[in-house]
């Protein structure tokens, strides 16, 4: 399953997200950090959606309520909700 998740409070827009079988397959940010939000794309890639939801979220990006990591975990709550 994929899902296009427009952001709210970072620097990347939009957040693109594949799932199969419960597994992340893919992630692509737009906007942002393009190295670091690469880095975190990688790293996440082949881990269970909902640990790594359970461990970016909460992060915060300086004095912003939200990060780039607290909203992919937002994304993977919203897709495993659609499923």
């Amino acid at each position: 399953m994929d899902i296009s998740y427009d952001t709210s409070g970072t620097c990347a827009f939009r957040i693109d997200v594949s799932v199969e079988d419960g597994i992340l397959t893919d992630v692509r940010f737009h906007g942002g950090c393009d190295g670091n939000l690469k880095g975190i794309a990688s790293l996440v890639k082949g881990m269970k959606a909902d640990e790594a939801a359970s461990r970016l979220r909460g992060i915060r990006c300086g004095k912003r309520s939200t990060s780039c990591p607290d909203q992919l975990a937002r994304a993977i709550d919203r897709l495993r909700r659609e499923e």
